[in-house]
């Protein structure tokens, strides 16, 4: 798979932002067939100045939401994956904007 087939998009939380400026950690929406190693290798094609250090992978689960009386509406479930990096590197997720 081509890394931009694996890493879907960063995921951009309050929380998420407060991880990569202070830990140095990076959260993204991945491809549900994705592993923590094709999740490094993605993340360093992605951006070559990087060196990964850790990467862990949560499925998140799908949720079901009741609309009006009898109708139910299910979101799919997810991956996503928070990765490491090494000291003294960092991530630009907003170029140019």
């Amino acid at each position: 798979m081509h890394w931009r087939e694996i890493i879907r998009r960063p995921l951009i939380t309050e929380k998420s932002n407060i991880m990569a400026s202070e830990q140095n950690q990076y959260t993204f929406v991945v491809d549900s067939r994705a592993n923590k190693r094709l999740v490094k290798q993605a993340v360093e094609l992605a951006w070559p100045e990087v060196v990964v250090e850790k990467v862990r992978i949560a499925n998140m689960p799908a949720k079901r939401a009741r609309r009006w009386r009898r109708t139910t509406v299910r979101k799919p479930g997810w991956k996503k994956a928070i990765v490491t990096l090494a000291p003294g590197t960092s991530i630009d997720l907003f170029e140019g904007v």
